[in-house]
């Protein structure tokens, strides 16, 4: 199975949040030192297969937003 940009994203946020509420929460150091150094790993990663991701479309600068149409 291929992984795709947006799910190191995701699992990125969730590693991060989780992080967030252990150190909240008094957890043991090392648990908390670890998770960090996991998660800013995640985070160079996370930014390398976003900024290398093979996405395109077809939108361009004229189209502006979709929710929103343009009266012009």
């Amino acid at each position: 199975m291929k992984t795709t940009a947006l799910f190191w994203v995701w699992a990125t946020t969730l590693v991060l949040v989780s992080l967030a509420i252990m150190s909240g929460l008094n957890l043991p150091f090392n648990w908390v030192f670890y998770g960090t150094v996991v998660g800013q790993i995640m985070v160079v990663y996370m930014v390398y297969r976003v900024l290398t991701d093979p996405y395109s479309t077809q939108k361009t600068f004229d189209d502006f937003y979709e929710d929103h149409p343009m009266d012009s």
